[in-house]
């Protein structure tokens, strides 16, 4: 079981930043990537980035250049840097986790936090 908890979300204006933190605890040994994700009103679930545990990462084409993902190994913690933020930002954040390998693999969720960007 790994759980994970999400923080840093919040009301900013269009251009403005927010860090958002994910910190997991439980079996995290085996947690493998970490990633965001998002989902804004009527709209599906996508992903905004991820980052392997040697610090690998992969971003969706909205946002590069824009946010970055960051981890710390020894703090259990991915972090989402996010500059010139605009109003189609505006949505539920997830962090999520891979736990395991093949079989046994699982994905952790956390229970998500709401940017709202501001025009």
């Amino acid at each position: 079981q790994v759980q994970l908890v999400e923080s840093g979300g919040g009301l900013v204006q269009t251009g403005g930043s927010l860090r958002l933190s994910c910190a997991a605890s439980g079996s995290i040994f085996r947690v493998n990537a970490m990633g965001w994700y998002r989902q804004a009103p009527g709209k599906q679930r996508e992903l905004v980035a991820d980052i392997t545990k040697v610090g690998s990462t992969n971003y969706a084409d909205s946002v590069k250049g824009r946010f970055t993902i960051s981890r710390d190994n020894a703090k259990n913690t991915v972090y989402l840097q996010m500059n010139s933020l605009k109003p189609e930002d505006t949505a539920v954040y997830y962090c999520n986790a891979e736990w395991g390998l093949g079989a046994m693999r699982h994905i952790y969720w956390g229970q998500g936090t709401q940017v709202t960007v501001s025009s």
